[in-house]
């Protein structure tokens, strides 16, 4: 079973909403909805195997100045150790050069994921505010317990 790492197309965004779906009903992501993840189809790349079937994604969305934040990150369950989110972290490493970002953050909560790439924990406080417009349509806000990470390009 070959894995192809692309650019995620408009006829990915139902499966992209399904796969942040699972993750949102568990409390660990802000799902997507069919709007935001259509206006945002281009900040996001995707792994699929199976000749189209689509099996994780990650979005690199601008913030502010030259920082960009890693989102929705997300394998499906069954296919998680296979190096997919390897893979997905690559791709958008790879987008935010290209774009001429010169800093990344992500918020999650498996911080050792984030470590392998080189993140490193920071304050909540020290990012943007703007970083948290999102973060008021979860239901655990304020107090949602993810760890700041951020990195140098």
């Amino acid at each position: 079973m070959e894995a192809l790492t692309r650019k995620a197309l408009l006829s990915d965004v139902s499966a992209l909403v399904n796969l942040t779906r699972e993750f949102g009903q568990e409390g660990i992501m802000i799902p997507l909805s069919l709007g935001d993840a259509s206006e945002r189809i281009r900040e996001f790349s995707v792994v699929e195997v199976d000749s189209g079937r689509l099996v994780g994604c990650v979005a690199v969305h601008p913030t502010w100045d030259l920082l960009m934040e890693i989102r929705s990150l997300a394998v499906i369950r069954s296919e998680q150790g296979k190096n997919h989110g390897r893979r997905l972290m690559e791709a958008a490493l790879a987008d935010a050069v290209a774009i001429g970002a010169e800093e990344l953050f992500t918020l999650t909560y498996i911080p050792d994921f984030f470590r392998r790439f080189g993140f490193q924990p920071v304050d909540r406080n020290s990012l943007p505010h703007k970083v948290w417009l999102d973060c008021v349509k979860c239901p655990k806000f304020p107090d949602c317990g993810e760890v700041a990470m951020k990195r140098r390009l």
